[in-house]
């Protein structure tokens, strides 16, 4: 057994996780994250030079967007003033007449989760079962055999699938959160020795196997080089779940040169990746889950529908929920 000081368990460090751990030490009360994975960040990308996950982030709330300042003004997050374009098999490609603000984080999107989760007590388990004991106080078990607690509460910041397995010990919310349906995406990252010849930093299709593409070099801060990021629809996905990333990327590749009336010329470096749990089929606006006798609280981006701010706001309200806020 491996004793904590935390009072409070946070299982999942993507951005739900984080804010709701960084809500409850603002507060004054202990939290440790517990993460399967590192680097942190959950969808907001991995660990590579591209933004493979989420691909910028807008501020909607009066709290996000003070919170997004901040991280601006700390040189954490920079706008990404796109030259974006829409396309559809009808109108063809368009310019995109928005004029929403679009920030992203620097060097890449999962360094927000780095900057964000220092400082805070964090443990790299796969936290896979929950036990409550008869004085209400919860211990956690890993994949590895491994024991954490006691902890007086416990918040499950996890896609909704890993959410399921835990509440065993909670039926009602897990009744409900297995009731939840994510769809997939296939995002591929293509390398080329030189600038492509289009005015396109960006673009949302509507039309074919891809649902976005963006020359990833013409975000703020990126390494130097033409990099394009392409991810493709929920159903084209579900559709090539078992594909070869060679398929995936050829077939992929192939609709890029469709929407931008390029030739694309042979990529230097190539890789995708098969993202099972990337966005919510239902746009839930539920903000966070709560069982309160039983100290135990879930939220995610999913129970909001999705988007970056959803997930800082659905931990936020998780963490609120517990301080009794």
């Amino acid at each position: 057994m491996q004793d904590t000081v935390a009072q409070v368990a946070v299982i999942g460090a993507g951005l739900a996780g984080i804010s709701a751990a960084m809500t409850l030490v603002e507060s004054d009360l202990p939290a440790t994250l517990f993460s399967a994975d590192l680097p942190v960040g959950g969808r907001l990308g991995g660990a590579g030079h591209v933004d493979l996950g989420a691909q910028y982030f807008t501020a909607r709330h009066p709290a996000f967007r003070l919170a997004s300042r901040e991280w601006q003004e700390r040189g954490w997050v920079a706008e990404w003033p796109a030259d974006l374009y829409r396309y559809d098999d009808e109108h063809g490609l368009r310019p995109s007449a928005d004029d929403v603000q679009r920030l992203v984080a620097v060097p890449r999107m999962n360094a927000l989760a780095g900057h964000l989760v220092q400082g805070l007590p964090l443990q790299h388990a796969d936290i896979v079962s929950l036990r409550r004991t008869t004085d209400d106080q919860w211990f956690l078990h890993s994949g590895e055999g491994a024991e954490y607690g006691p902890f007086s509460a416990v918040i499950i910041a996890t896609p909704p699938a890993a959410a399921t397995e835990l509440l065993s010990v909670a039926p009602q919310l897990q009744q409900d959160v297995a009731r939840v349906r994510m769809r997939p995406c296939w995002a591929v990252d293509l390398q080329f020795a030189q600038p492509l010849t289009t005015p396109v930093d960006a673009c949302f299709v509507r039309s074919g196997p891809l649902d976005w593409l963006c020359r990833d070099s013409s975000k703020p801060q990126r390494a130097a080089g033409e990099r394009w990021v392409l991810q493709s629809t929920a159903s084209w996905a579900e559709q090539h779940a078992g594909a070869s990333q060679e398929q995936v990327i050829s077939e992929l590749a192939l609709a890029m040169s469709r929407v931008t009336g390029l030739s694309l010329p042979q990529p230097v470096a190539t890789t995708a990746f098969f993202w099972s749990q990337a966005r919510p089929a239902e746009q839930l606006k539920w903000g966070a889950l709560a069982a309160p006798r039983l100290s135990l609280y879930v939220c995610g981006d999913w129970c909001l529908g999705g988007r970056v701010e959803n997930a800082w706001l659905s931990g936020r309200q998780a963490a609120q929920a517990l301080l009794g806020q």
